[in-house]
């Protein structure tokens, strides 16, 4: 039974940031060191992003805000609301997100109504109030009462992964479920003046949006381009716990993203990725002549029942070295763009060509980090790209807090 994830959607806020002027206001905030101005300019220049979009109306120059809460244009301060200011809007602004991605992709999924929906998960980390977005996503688009919902809340850029597979899971067990998946992020929110590195590189990458999708095991329409959800895997990495952390503070959520996540993710990427690769057997025979080699024994995962070949065998295989023809076995890489550094990195380890990074890049420049909803942006780029082709095989990645990776494999299906 092939699980599929279809009618991929995406959302974002009409304001839009132009990365320039936020680094410019940015950097010229009161209290900053010379070192830190400095920071400033190079960690939003070197960003790899042109716009972001936001919730926060008045974060422009030429807002008219009479009773500015985060930003006054007129002395281009930008102001310090509590968390509970910053939550209340999180509360009517990420509602709003919830609900258009969700419809959206409703209405994007042919044969499909809202009476059909058994279970919705719902992803955000940026802000909580209850009854949560599972709620709401149950009242404005007339799904039944009985509902199942879930939340996943507060883990980071990762959890859109954990969210499909959960997903998956729920129709393995049932073939009937069919699952709404809605992730959003308010995550311009948080965003503040400081000259604490972390907070400097946190505030030029962050940014708002919203992603949903249909998980079942329906046949696609004839030509629907939709992901067959193949296998997930989750991995922590044995360092990594104190470089990348989310913490609520009395002014906001508070973003650690030390310097050292990019070289965290050099380092163990390639081990992240073994157990993923060994759960596929088509995989391991596309790349059988050595390039995997075997590195010690694995314990088969919850969705690994089926799993033949060499993992299913009690063994797990190695990432391959850069220059490898992993490109070649796997046309797309959905690579969560925590920054353009973590991307680099990416790139050069796994010998990934140009091409293939290009719809993490674009989703970077034009939206920058959405946290958990930007690898969805990225999975859609890849579905609605003119050289993605019916049966190619897509890798997704995330990183997040611990520093945990989530991976998945896919499949493209055109119905």
């Amino acid at each position: 039974m092939a699980v599929t994830l279809r009618a991929l959607q995406t959302v974002v806020p009409p304001t839009v940031l132009v990365q320039e002027q936020v680094r410019d206001i940015f950097a010229a905030q009161p209290g900053l060191s010379r070192l830190a101005q400095r920071l400033v300019t190079a960690s939003f220049n070197l960003s790899g992003i042109d716009t972001r979009h936001t919730v926060i109306d008045e974060l422009t120059l030429d807002s008219t805000a009479t009773d500015p809460q985060f930003f006054d244009a007129a002395s281009r301060r930008l102001l310090v609301p509590g968390t509970r200011v910053r939550n209340e809007l999180y509360i009517e602004q990420a509602t709003k997100l919830f609900v258009e991605a969700g419809r959206r992709a409703l209405a994007a999924c042919p044969g499909l109504d809202p009476a059909d929906i058994t279970h919705v998960v719902t992803v955000s980390c940026t802000g909580f109030y209850a009854p949560g977005p599972d709620y709401m996503l149950v009242r404005a688009l007339g799904l039944a009462p009985s509902t199942q919902r879930y939340h996943l809340g507060f883990m980071g850029c990762y959890a859109a992964m954990p969210a499909l597979r959960t997903a998956k899971q729920f129709v393995e067990a049932d073939p009937n479920a069919v699952v709404l998946v809605v992730s959003a992020e308010l995550c311009s929110l948080h965003l503040r003046t400081s000259s604490d590195p972390d907070t400097i590189v946190a505030s030029s990458l962050f940014s708002d949006g919203a992603a949903a999708g249909i998980v079942s095991s329906r046949t696609p329409e004839p030509g629907e381009a939709a992901l067959v959800l193949d296998h997930f895997e989750t991995v922590i990495t044995p360092v990594g716990e104190s470089d990348m952390a989310w913490k609520i503070g009395d002014e906001g959520f508070e973003m650690i993203l030390s310097s050292y996540v990019p070289h965290i993710i050099d380092e163990h990427i390639e081990s992240a990725l073994a157990p993923l690769f060994g759960r596929d057997e088509r995989l391991t025979l596309a790349l059988a002549d050595g390039v995997l080699a075997e590195a010690g024994a694995v314990t088969a995962g919850a969705d690994d029942a089926g799993a033949t070949g060499a993992a299913a065998g009690g063994r797990v295989l190695t990432a391959p070295a850069p220059g490898s023809p992993l490109s070649t076995a796997i046309a797309h890489w959905a690579i969560h763009p925590g920054g353009r550094s973590i991307l680099d990195k990416t790139e050069a380890k796994l010998g990934l060509t140009e091409a293939q990074l290009v719809p993490s890049r674009e989703t970077l420049r034009t939206n920058g980090n959405m946290s958990s909803a930007t690898i969805l942006f990225v999975m859609k780029a890849i579905l609605d790209g003119e050289s993605t082709a019916d049966g190619d095989r897509v890798c997704a990645m995330a990183f997040g807090p611990g520093l945990t990776v989530e991976s998945g494999l896919m499949t493209v299906t055109r119905g």
